[in-house]
């Protein structure tokens, strides 16, 4: 199975991954003088909103993924692109915001983790956050039983570690100020050619860690096992379209 990312496949729902981000953004205030890092900035969807917002400053992408990176890169955009695991990368300027859209979710340890991008940040600086919260909803939880009861000890139980909105308020306010949110999308999946719509939004993102671990007879099985339990959770309106919602947690926080 494919390691890296897939941006065709990640980018066909692009309307419903981008409006989040824009959700995101539209709470970002005016910012001190400084680069602006889009932080997991995947196919740099998000670019032309960033820059248009921010007109004239340095707008820097960084990503893991060369795939996704040469995406980004072909909307001339980004002033750099660098490819880092976000789980270590540190700003060598402090930068004035740092925006990460439906990102950080992939990474553990927020309490490590959030405080230490905050620190980052120059005077006056911002962190602006979107990440799923979507682990306990079946589309997410479905992936990790089918997993354990088609293919037991392969795959451990693994809790996501986005945490409630109040969380990240009490854990960044020491830190300055902060606003903190969670928004449930009620998302309107038009129906696929082939299989459920739910199973192609996930495919790009929630399935990733499962497929890559299994062979091409392995994950057919796990995808038709998945496609039948999908059908129950979220069955088809009479058009065909599937009701899809769907959890993210924000926060933005203002340092000092």
């Amino acid at each position: 199975m494919a390691v890296d990312w897939d941006p065709a496949r990640y980018g066909a729902f692009r309307d419903l991954r981008l409006r989040p981000a824009l959700d995101l953004l539209a709470q970002v205030p005016g910012l001190p003088p400084g680069e602006i890092v889009d932080l997991g900035c995947g196919d740099g969807a998000v670019a032309d909103a960033l820059a248009t917002r921010f007109p004239g400053r340095g707008l820097v992408g960084v990503d893991n993924s060369p795939a996704m990176l040469a995406n980004a890169a072909a909307r001339l955009r980004y002033d750099r692109l660098i490819e880092a695991d976000i789980a270590g990368w540190e700003a060598l300027v402090p930068p004035a915001l740092i925006f990460s859209n439906a990102a950080l979710n992939w990474l553990p340890d927020h309490a490590t983790l959030m405080p230490r991008l905050a620190r980052m940040l120059r005077p006056g600086g911002m962190l602006a956050v979107q990440m799923p919260r979507q682990g306990e909803a079946p589309s997410h939880r479905l992936l990790q039983v089918l997993a354990g009861r088609l293919f037991p000890g392969r795959f451990p139980e693994a809790a996501s570690p986005v945490l409630q909105a109040a969380d990240y308020a009490a854990m960044l306010l020491p830190l300055g100020e902060v606003r903190a949110w969670t928004t449930d999308y009620l998302q309107i999946l038009d129906p696929v050619a082939e299989g459920h719509p739910v199973r192609l939004f996930t495919e790009s993102t929630a399935m990733r860690p499962f497929l890559q671990g299994l062979s091409a007879d392995e994950a057919r099985a796990f995808v038709a096992a998945y496609e039948v339990a999908l059908a129950d959770a979220y069955p088809p309106l009479p058009d065909g379209r599937v009701l899809f919602p769907f959890t993210r947690v924000f926060f933005v926080l203002e340092r000092p």
